[in-house]
C-alpha cells in the first residue's frame, strides 16, 4: 500500500521544547506576545468550555475555543493600520451550539465528503455516519468541530502558541482505530495564524484535517466577499458531480471560471452558467495545487481593495477547497448583531481531494499504525 503522504515536519518543532505555562487564567507574557485564558460557557452536558486569547508585538489576535478547535475571533491590521475581526462567528458558546455552518472550526477526522458515507480499507467495508444527503461531511454528525479539546498554553521561543489534543475512539462516526490527534495554534510576529496537526491510531484508518474560518477581509458583516481578488495556484480541479461528489477526473481551468492563475475578483465569473458552477451552486470545489506532494508551499493569495488587507494560504497539503458561502442566507446573525447574507464569507480549506478514500487515483489518506500524519497550514496576513 502507499504510504500516507509524507508531510513537513512539524513547523513549531521547537514546541517540543518549550515551556508548559498551563491553563493559567491570567495573561502570561511570552518573548513575543501574550496569551491568556477566560471562561466561555458550558456544552449541554456541563463540559466547561476555555477560550484563549494570543496576541503578538504588532497588535494581531486570535480567539480560539477549547469547544471545536474553534478560532472564533482574528484581528490583522487594515493598511492604515486599524485591527479588524476578519472572520465570520458568534460572540458566545451558544450560537455555536445552536447553529452553524463551521464557523472557524478545526474538521476532521476526515474534512469534506465521503460519497454514500462508506469505504473500504484494505478489505473491509466501513459505514460513516450520513449528514449531508447519503454522504458523510466533515467527519460525521459529531465531528471534531463539536468535541471539547484538552487545551495547554505553549511558550516557543519567538510567539505564543495553544496546544490542543483529543483522543477519538476506535468506532466514532463510524471511523476506525483509536485516533490521537495533536493541534497547535501559533501567533507569529509575522503576522501568521499557524496551524499544525499530527495524529497517530492504532489500526488502519483514514484521515484528512483542516480548518475551516469563513474569512472575510473587509471585516466580518461588512459586505460580500465578490470583490475580492483571489488568485489560485493551480492548473486543475476535481470536478464534482450534482451531489458535490468528486468523479475522480482532474479537469484542466484554461477558459474556465476556475482560472485564477490570475488574480481574478470572486464575484467575476461566480454566476458563470458552466456546470460545475451550477452545482455550487457557485465555488465549492477542490483545486490541486502546483507543489510538490509534501511541500510547503504557497496556494491562494487574496486581497481586499478597501482596506488593503492580503491574506497568504500556505499548506503541505496537495488540494485546497474554496468555498464562496453560497449557503449563507441571511438567517444566521453573528458577532456585534451583523447578519451574514450569501456570500458574505468565504473559506479557503488546505486538505486531501474530497472522497480520497474512494478515489485510488487520488493520493491516500490512509494511516496506519506507526506512522505520523502531519499537516501544516498557515494565513499569512500583510496589507498593499
Amino acid at each position: 500500500m502507499k504510504k500516507i503522504t509524507q508531510f513537513v515536519m512539524l513547523t513549531s518543532a521547537g514546541l517540543g521544547a518549550a515551556c508548559l505555562i498551563g491553563c493559567a487564567s491570567m495573561s502570561n507574557p511570552t518573548p513575543s506576545g501574550t496569551i491568556s485564558q477566560a471562561p466561555f460557557g458550558n456544552t449541554p452536558d456541563g463540559t466547561p468550555v476555555a477560550i484563549y486569547t494570543l496576541r503578538n508585538t504588532k497588535g494581531m489576535e486570535a480567539r480560539i475555543m477549547t469547544y471545536g478547535g474553534i478560532v472564533q475571533s482574528l484581528k490583522v491590521p487594515d493598511k492604515n493600520g486599524k485591527l479588524g475581526d476578519v472572520v465570520l462567528g458568534y460572540d458566545d458558546l451558544d450560537g455555536y451550539l445552536k447553529a452553524t455552518p463551521y464557523f472557524g472550526a478545526l474538521i476532521g477526522r476526515y474534512g469534506n465528503r465521503i460519497g454514500g458515507a462508506k469505504f473500504t480499507l484494505e478489505g473491509k467495508t466501513y459505514t460513516l455516519a450520513t449528514n449531508n444527503g447519503p454522504n458523510s461531511l466533515h467527519g460525521g454528525i459529531k465531528g471534531f468541530d463539536k468535541v471539547v479539546w484538552k487545551a495547554t498554553s505553549l511558550m516557543t521561543a519567538d510567539s505564543p502558541a495553544l496546544q490542543l489534543t483529543y483522543f477519538s475512539k476506535d468506532g466514532e462516526e463510524g471511523f476506525p482505530g483509536n485516533f490521537k490527534v495533536t493541534a497547535v495554534y501559533t501567533l507569529t510576529d509575522n503576522n501568521e495564524l499557524r496551524l499544525n496537526f499530527t495524529a497517530t491510531t492504532d489500526q488502519p484508518t483514514v484521515c484528512n484535517l483542516t480548518h475551516h474560518s469563513y474569512f472575510n477581509l473587509a471585516g466580518q458583516g461588512n459586505g460580500d466577499i465578490l470583490d475580492h481578488e483571489v488568485y489560485i495556484n493551480s492548473d486543475k480541479t476535481t470536478p464534482v458531480d450534482k451531489e458535490l461528489i468528486t468523479t475522480g477526473e482532474f479537469a484542466p481551468v484554461d477558459g474556465t471560471p476556475f482560472d485564477f492563475r490570475k488574480p481574478t475578483a470572486i464575484g467575476a465569473r461566480i454566476n458563470d452558467p458552466d456546470q460545475q458552477l451550477q452545482y455550487g451552486p457557485g465555488y465549492d470545489h477542490n483545486w490541486v495545487i502546483n507543489k510538490p506532494m509534501g511541500k510547503l508551499g504557497l496556494q491562494a493569495r487574496v486581497y481586499e481593495p478597501t482596506t488593503g488587507r492580503v491574506m497568504e494560504v500556505w499548506s503541505t497539503e496537495p488540494g485546497l477547497q474554496f468555498y464562496a458561502g453560497n449557503f449563507l442566507d441571511g438567517t444566521i446573525t453573528g458577532k456585534a448583531g451583523k447578519v451574514y447574507q450569501r456570500r458574505t464569507g468565504f473559506c479557503m480549506e488546505p486538505q486531501h481531494y474530497p472522497d480520497s478514500p474512494n478515489k485510488p487515483m487520488f493520493p491516500t489518506t490512509e494511516l496506519k499504525p506507526g506512522e505520523t500524519y502531519q499537516n501544516t497550514i498557515i494565513y499569512r496576513f500583510s496589507t498593499r
